[in-house]
């Protein structure tokens, strides 16, 4: 493995490489798709801040990343990565193996009475998209959340009254050992924000079921969404999303407001003037500027409204 300090370095069948069939670490390097050693995240994150993956695994299809865990060192960290929208990386990096599940598995097949077959890297938006020019209504909230099918699923995404458990059928999982199993949806124990899906456990597809609709009705419906999310979220800035959860019968944004909080800044972290339930990243954030910040505001709305806010957004990796 390379040091902190060294660029990111491919290995296995990434361009221009050949097959190895060595292990360095725990890690297995051969592979179909690309893995690299200490691959900055930043990149891959909305906020753009925190330190690299030990190994990024990029793999070319399910056969690969079921070949690949199978051969981790059992313990290994795994972490399925998405859009990066809800997530703060923290600037230690993160242990282990992040899995980034890219275009073979960003797909969306329209089947039989309103259900649709999406892989777990497909956008919410290409699902609403898809199920829009199928005439299939229903899945209209997922233009307004920028996540994949298997954050959706893992945090139960939601978005204007609806959520992932009202769709969902079942899901194909991939669990850290290289086991592929199925999940119907009562087998995940959906509440707000939260599934019982396991630890390390990678969702490669998941089947939702959708209802008749006129693709004109959907489609205004999602403009409408689309309309909604710029007037009111600060969509042109490094921002992670909803920060924290809504508490049963109150909105976070007012408590967070109410506690004086809109517009604090800790470093290059600021709580948006624009939407106080998002935190920004105004240009020279680290990661332990915007979790700080978080918690202070959560010490704040403490303090003075007596609730105790709980993030939305998931914090990963060493401080």
């Amino acid at each position: 493995m390379t040091q902190p300090d060294s660029p990111p370095r491919p290995v296995g069948n990434a361009p221009g490489s050949e097959e190895s069939h060595d292990h360095v670490g725990a890690v297995p390097q051969r592979v179909r798709g690309t893995l690299t050693a200490d691959a900055p995240l930043d990149r891959l994150t909305w906020f753009r801040t925190g330190g690299p993956a030990d190994w990024l695994f990029e793999p070319a299809d399910i056969d690969d990343l079921v070949a690949f865990l199978g051969g981790v060192e059992e313990g290994t960290p795994v972490m399925a990565l998405g859009l990066g929208s809800n997530l703060i990386v923290r600037d230690g990096g993160v242990p282990g193996v992040v899995v980034r599940l890219g275009k073979p598995f960003a797909t969306v097949a329209v089947l039989r009475d309103c259900v649709l077959e999406c892989g777990g890297g497909a956008s919410g938006i290409l699902v609403a998209s898809t199920a829009r020019d199928a005439g299939i209504g229903g899945l209209e909230f997922l233009r307004g959340i920028p996540g994949t099918v298997g954050g959706l699923v893992r945090m139960n995404g939601g978005a204007y009254g609806h959520d992932i458990a009202d769709l969902l059928i079942d899901c194909e999982v991939v669990l850290p050992d290289g086991t592929q199993i199925t999940l119907p949806a009562r087998d995940l124990g959906f509440s707000y924000r939260h599934s019982r899906l396991p630890d390390g456990a990678i969702v490669t597809s998941a089947r939702l079921r959708g209802v008749p609709d006129d693709p004109g009705a959907i489609g205004a419906e999602m403009d409408r969404i689309a309309a909604e999310r710029e007037r009111t979220q600060p969509l042109r800035s490094r921002t992670g999303g909803s920060t924290f959860k809504n508490p049963p019968g109150l909105k976070a944004w007012q408590l967070v407001d109410a506690a004086g909080c809109r517009g604090l800044a800790i470093g290059g972290a600021q709580v948006s003037e624009k939407h106080a339930n998002f935190l920004i990243n105004t240009g020279s954030a680290t990661s332990a500027d915007i979790e700080g910040l978080g918690e202070e505001v959560r010490r704040r709305v403490a303090g003075s409204q007596g609730v105790s806010l709980e993030w939305e957004i998931q914090r990963v990796g060493r401080p």
